[in-house]
């Protein structure tokens, strides 16, 4: 028998005695192995994945399963799995096996997930099309010449070549969302502080956010319900309640004119946005067109304040602290210099470069300073906008997946983020959702996005509106 597309499926088959939780890991390990072209995962945890699968199907004999047993997932490889290998796809950190798991990685497992494997990403998370990896780039399994979008490029595709049935990823500016939307899947970004970043390891620590990718929605939600909460270990987490999930017959659903007049967008997804639009105006949904305030000064913003982060994040992997150690290098300066030098790839020098320059003196205020205060009025201007709706409408991409190599600029790349980057700045919650195909054959996606700890409302609106 094939592996369940979704876990709901899954779950269904279990509770018929058609499969079982070994049988379905073994499948997707095959599985995985038989597609190791597309590069998705850059190790498979055959061992432990089996010995959990068969832990699981004891406790299903018994009746004391948790709520995700049957669910195959894997975790990006920036996610902490203690007695496993992590390197954020970095050489900076290759051979690296954690001591301790990640909160989130620990709660899945807990409500007994089981973990075949991670997956390949941008190095550090830093891209928008999974190219910049130590481990190579990512195929995207609907169009194997093209990207699967980034950083999050390989959870992103695990999920769309039916490998498992659930992604744990980050996002720190689009990066469960873009790839979702490049491979045809569900992929949310919760509010920031709603799942703990214990065990993640950071890019820009004011921005990332660990969420699920799926095919369905109820499993992102199913996935979410078991990560979400305050955490000791991380005192960003918030202890906030959890939002009423009912969801209004009649929905106010804003969306941007200046977002569907970017000379960027593609003709066809402008269309087909425009085509969401109309069909929920005929469902008698109230439609709100609404500026987008300051839109010019997202990518700009985001870009000053994540890589300022970043350069401060990456400062402990020295050679001498954490990472990779040049073996010729003599002094505390060489030894800082030739172990950077190797173990970072470009892209994250670029960023550490920027971020440093951001943060030094006689610039800070002009470029860090005034970025935090941008992003506050970005914030209060979101949160304006949200006032009057119930949801804010938005392409999640300009496009879709592009050939691998086509883009070679890297402030090309970085306009990638321009509709996801928002969300971040903002810290509200938003989701992905595959809502059409291109003339191409590709998929594209919507994104949501609600009001800070929304959450579980926005999933199920997500669920019960656009996902029916």
């Amino acid at each position: 028998m094939d592996m369940p597309r979704t876990f709901h499926e899954a779950k269904a088959a279990l509770a018929s005695g058609a499969t079982t939780v070994t049988a379905m890991t073994m499948t997707a390990l095959a599985s995985a192995k038989a597609k190791a072209g597309l590069n998705i995962f850059v190790e498979l945890f055959e061992e432990s994945a089996l010995a959990q699968a068969a832990a699981v199907d004891a406790k299903l004999s018994r009746g004391e399963a948790g709520p995700l047993a049957g669910a195959i997932i894997s975790i990006k490889d920036n996610l902490c799995y203690a007695g496993h290998r992590v390197s954020a796809a970095s050489r900076m950190l290759e051979g690296y096996v954690s001591p301790f798991s990640a909160t989130a990685v620990q709660r899945m497992l807990a409500a007994d997930a089981v973990i075949m494997g991670r997956t390949n990403c941008d190095e550090f998370a830093m891209g928008s099309s999974n190219e910049t990896s130590a481990y190579g780039a990512v195929a995207n399994p609907l169009s194997p010449s093209r990207v699967p979008g980034g950083s999050s490029g390989g959870a992103a595709a695990s999920v769309a070549a039916g490998l498992c049935h659930i992604a744990l990823a980050s996002d720190t500016g689009g990066s469960i969302r873009q790839p979702a939307s490049f491979c045809g899947v569900a992929g949310f970004k919760p509010t920031y502080g709603r799942i703990s970043r214990y065990g993640l390891i950071a890019f820009a620590s004011s921005f990332d956010q660990i969420g699920p990718m799926a095919h369905d929605v109820r499993d992102v939600e199913a996935a979410y319900a078991v990560m979400a909460g305050p955490d000791e270990r991380d005192n960003t987490t918030s202890h906030h309640p959890a939002a009423d999930a009912a969801v209004p017959a009649r929905l106010k659903v804003g969306y941007y004119t200046a977002c569907m007049e970017h000379p960027g967008l593609d003709p066809e997804v402008k269309a087909q946005v425009a085509g969401w639009l109309d069909r929920l105006r005929g469902e008698g949904h109230t439609i709100v067109p609404l500026d987008m305030a300051m839109a010019d000064l997202f990518v700009p913003t985001y870009y000053i304040l994540s890589t300022a982060e970043a350069s401060s994040n990456l400062a402990r992997f020295d050679g001498v602290r954490y990472g990779h150690r040049a073996p010729m290098a003599e002094g505390v300066d060489e030894v800082y210099r030739k172990s950077r030098s190797e173990g970072f790839g470009s892209e994250v020098k670029r960023r550490i470069l920027l971020g440093t320059f951001v943060l030094s003196a006689g610039y800070y205020d002009a470029y860090y300073g005034q970025g935090m205060r941008v992003r506050r009025l970005i914030r209060d201007n979101t949160l304006r906008s949200l006032s009057s709706v119930d949801v804010l409408l938005t392409p999640t991409c300009p496009a879709t997946a592009f050939e691998k190599g086509h883009i070679s600029d890297p402030v090309a790349m970085y306009l990638q983020d321009i509709f996801t980057v928002q969300a971040n700045l903002a810290g509200i919650p938003a989701i992905s959702i595959s809502a059409g195909r291109h003339s191409n054959g590709l998929p594209f996606g919507l994104q949501l996005m609600a009001k800070p700890f929304e959450d579980e409302r926005l999933l199920a609106i997500a669920r019960e509106v656009f996902a029916a």
